[in-house]
């Protein structure tokens, strides 16, 4: 089969190598799936260049955790019924190494969740990571029904995830971007309020926004940058979720300012949270792509044998939204 990989961490366009291997091995309790489109996602390209540290997990790598496609091949213990259908894939990285940016990926058949007719494959690619991070921030303490969420960041991959999240969730949104542009997306996908943090004192009008109430949540895409604003807005008894810090990688964490609030932070990790929370955060994707609550914010979409440009886009952190690698034309 065709595939991307790499042996060694580095520059996408050093280790980076297209080529034909063996097709992935099947086995029990799996499905072989078909690839059309590949999603890149942050943790992908800081695997592939050893971002702090990180070493090979195996030999060779196959990069990208999320795809969709249709199984063609199902293992003992599946029901052959699985054969055709569409499906975005999870984690797919995870146990060997192998990822989705192959003709063909073998995963387990829980993390196959079925694609409806209406949502094509490259949206279908954007949902693993973004998706199941946007939904564990939001729903991690239950219902946000009548709560106040902030979004930082909404017009980002997990941000524009979590604002739609929180709205099919009956929460009031509000969220910040930094340009005129990423606003207009954060209010076509349903934010009730947007703030540009580059020109807007975000806690004067958050404030004003809440009566002087402030805020119940925070899904937080910059720890170390935005924690004094978070302190100032959220409610007593409020929640910091947070999924990244790369401003700061070790920030230095307020803590008696956070007890004097009794504020709870989450620190979140899709490849770390549990086997009911991946399958909750399915299950809610999959009602909300059915009635079609989901937009999906396209960044940009490469073939192939670009996929160098893939990886340096997203490292450049130019990209607004998800970007695609489109394995087979679809």
């Amino acid at each position: 089969m065709r595939a991307v990989w790499y042996e060694q961490v580095g520059a996408a366009k050093t280790v980076l190598t297209i080529g034909e291997i063996e097709p992935p091995e099947l086995a029990a309790g799996q499905v072989r799936v078909e690839v059309f489109a590949s999603g890149v996602n942050p943790s992908d390209v800081k695997q592939r260049a050893g971002w702090g540290g990180l070493t090979m997990r195996f030999p060779r790598v196959i990069p990208h955790n999320d795809g969709s496609g249709v199984i063609v091949e199902v293992g003992e213990g599946v029901s052959s019924d699985r054969i055709g259908e569409r499906v975005w894939i999870y984690e797919a990285t995870l146990p060997k190494g192998l990822g989705t940016v192959a003709e063909f990926v073998v995963v387990a058949s829980e993390n196959a969740i079925v694609l409806p007719d209406s949502i094509s494959f490259a949206e279908g690619a954007c949902l693993g990571v973004p998706a199941m991070t946007a939904h564990h921030c939001v729903f991690k303490d239950g219902s946000v029904a009548g709560q106040t969420i902030l979004v930082t960041g909404g017009a980002g991959a997990v941000g524009a995830y979590a604002i739609q999240l929180a709205k099919w969730g009956n929460a009031t949104v509000i969220t910040t971007v930094s340009s005129e542009q990423k606003a207009a997306i954060a209010k076509k996908i349903g934010a009730d309020h947007v703030i540009n943090y580059k020109t807007e004192d975000v806690s004067a009008i958050v404030k004003q926004i809440t009566n002087g109430k402030g805020v119940d949540r925070v899904i937080e895409v910059d720890f170390a940058a935005n924690v004094e604003t978070n302190l100032k807005i959220l409610k007593r008894n409020g929640t910091i979720a947070t999924y990244a810090s790369d401003s700061q990688v070790s920030p230095q964490v307020p803590i008696y300012s956070l007890i004097y609030k009794n504020l709870t932070v989450h620190y979140v990790l899709v490849y770390g949270m549990s086997k009911t929370a991946h399958q909750q955060a399915a299950a809610d994707i999959t009602t909300c792509l059915k009635a079609g609550v989901l937009k999906h914010q396209i960044a940009e979409r490469f073939p192939l044998d670009r996929i160098a440009e893939a990886h340096e886009l997203m490292e450049s952190g130019r990209a607004i939204g998800n970007i695609i690698v489109e394995v087979i034309s679809g």
